[in-house]
C-alpha cells in the first residue's frame, strides 16, 4: 500500500483519500430508498419499485451522450453537471410527498449516475497509467464499499419509519456528501485534462459504432454484462428473494450477509490486488467466474435444508465467496477498457462499460422476478451457474484479441 501510494500524483491521492467520505452519502440512503418511497411516503410499493428501476433506465439513457460529451469538452464540465443533478435530486426528495416531484428526483439522480461512471473512470485514467492504474481502481472499489457500507450501517441506526424527519436528514446529508467531488473538481483537480484537442477530421471518428467493431471492445462488453447479469444484478433483487423464499431465512441474516460481502471486499482487495500484479486479467476474470460458480453452488444447496442453521451459514458464505469474486472484477474490467482507449475516445469507452453495466443490473432483476415467481428455483441457479461458465469462455475470446499491454502483460509470458 505504501508503495502504490507513493507512486500516485497529487491528484490521484486527492481522488482516492476522499472516496469513502463521498459515498458514505450514497450508503446513507441506498438500502432505504424504497422503504421511504412506500412506507413513509405513502407511494404504492409497485410505483416505488418503478421510481427505483428509474434511477437505472435514466442512467442508461444518458450514458452514451454522456461519454460523447467527456471526449468533447472533459470530464469535469460534465462530472460538475451530473453533481449538481444529484444534489438537485437528493434535496427533492427529501420532501417529496408527491409522486411528481419523486419522478423527477429520480431522474435528476440518474442522470448523475449515468454520467459519473464514465466521467470518473476517465478522470482517473487521466492522472494515473499502467499497472498502478489497475491497483487504483481495486482500491477505489474497496473504499466505495467501505463508504457504502458504514452509511448504510448509520442509516439503519438512524431512520425510523415513524418519524419521517430522519429520512429527510439523510438525503439532504447524501446531497452534501457531492460537496466533495465538487470542490475536488473546482480546485484540486481544475487543471486535469481528460480529452485532447481534435480537428474535424477526428472528431467524426472513433464514433460507438466504430468501437464496437473491435473485437476486443466487443467480447469485453459482452464478458461485462454477463458478469453483471449473473453478478451485481441479483444483489436486490435474486439473491435476497432466493436467501428469503427458497433458503427460509430472515432478513437479519440477510443484512449480515451485506455486511460479510462489504466486510470480505474491504479486507481482501489488498492482498487480491497484490496477487493479480502483472498476472493476464482475462485469467483474472476466468478465476473470478470460477468463484462465482462456487458461490451460486453454496446458495442453491442451501434450498435442500430450508430454515436452518446450515441454510443460514450457507447464505452466509455465499455472499463471502462472492465477494471474494468482485475483489478481481472491479480492477481488471476498467483497466482493461481505459487501457484499449485513447485520450480522445475515454469518455466513449467508460460509457460502453458502463452501459454494458446498467444493462446487466437492469435485466437481471427482471429474469429473477419471472424464475424465483414461478417457483423455477433450480433453473434459476443453474442459468447462474452457465452464465459463469459463458464468462469463462468470453475471457478466452477476449483474451485472443486483446494487445498484450491492456491484458496486463508487461513481459512476454
Amino acid at each position: 500500500m505504501r508503495s502504490f501510494w507513493n507512486a500516485l500524483p497529487v491528484e490521484g491521492r486527492w481522488l482516492l483519500s476522499t472516496v469513502a467520505i463521498q459515498t458514505l452519502g450514497r450508503g446513507l440512503t441506498l438500502p432505504f430508498t424504497i422503504i421511504y418511497l412506500h412506507e413513509v411516503r405513502g407511494f404504492d410499493l409497485g410505483f416505488s419499485g418503478a421510481l427505483m428501476s428509474l434511477i437505472a433506465i435514466t442512467g442508461l439513457v444518458v450514458t452514451g451522450p454522456g461519454g460523447t460529451l467527456i471526449d468533447r469538452i472533459g470530464a469535469k464540465r460534465v462530472l460538475i453537471v451530473g453533481l449538481l443533478a444529484m444534489i438537485a435530486g437528493c434535496v427533492l426528495l427529501a420532501f417529496a410527498t408527491h409522486p411528481a416531484v419523486a419522478t423527477v428526483a429520480v431522474m435528476l439522480i440518474g442522470v448523475n449516475f449515468g454520467v459519473s461512471w464514465p466521467g470518473f473512470n476517465a478522470l482517473i485514467a487521466a492522472v494515473v497509467d499502467g499497472e498502478v492504474r489497475q491497483q487504483y481502481f481495486g482500491v477505489n472499489f474497496a473504499l466505495v464499499n467501505l463508504g457504502i457500507g458504514v452509511g448504510g450501517v448509520i442509516g439503519g441506526f438512524f431512520v425510523n419509519v415513524d418519524d419521517p424527519g430522519t429520512f429527510t436528514a439523510i438525503f439532504l446529508a447524501d446531497a452534501l456528501s457531492c460537496l466533495i467531488p465538487l470542490g475536488l473538481l473546482l480546485g484540486p483537480l481544475r487543471n486535469v485534462r481528460t480529452h485532447s484537442e481534435e480537428s474535424d477530421g477526428e472528431a467524426k471518428s472513433g464514433g460507438y459504432r466504430e468501437i464496437l467493431r473491435r473485437p476486443a471492445v466487443l467480447w469485453l462488453t459482452l464478458l461485462t454484462f454477463i458478469s453483471v447479469f449473473i453478478g451485481y444484478g441479483q444483489m436486490e433483487a435474486g439473491f435476497p428473494a432466493f436467501a428469503r423464499q427458497v433458503s427460509g431465512v430472515s432478513t437479519q441474516v440477510v443484512g449480515f450477509a451485506f455486511a460479510v460481502n462489504t466486510a470480505v471486499i474491504v479486507l481482501l482487495q489488498f492482498a487480491v490486488l497484490k496477487l493479480i500484479n502483472g498476472r493476464r486479467r482475462t485469467r483474472v476474470m476466468q478465476v473470478m467466474a470460477l468463484i462465482w460458480a462456487a458461490s451460486w453452488i453454496i446458495l442453491g444447496a442451501t434450498g435442500f435444508l430450508p430454515g436452518t442453521l446450515a441454510a443460514a451459514i450457507g447464505v452466509i458464505a455465499y455472499m463471502g465467496v462472492f465477494a471474494f469474486g468482485e475483489t478481481m472484477l472491479q480492477p481488471t474490467v476498467p483497466a482493461i477498457y481505459n487501457d484499449l482507449a485513447s485520450d480522445r475516445t475515454r469518455g466513449r469507452y467508460n460509457a460502453i462499460n458502463a452501459a454494458a453495466f446498467q444493462g446487466g443490473a437492469i435485466t437481471g432483476p427482471l429474469v429473477a422476478g419471472v424464475m424465483l415467481g414461478e417457483g423455477l428455483d433450480g433453473w434459476f441457479i443453474g442459468v447462474m451457474v452457465a452464465g459463469a461458465l459463458i464468462v469463462c469462455l468470453l475471457a478466452l475470446a477476449l483474451e485472443r484479441v486483446v494487445p498484450q499491454a491492456a491484458n496486463g502483460v508487461t513481459v512476454d509470458a
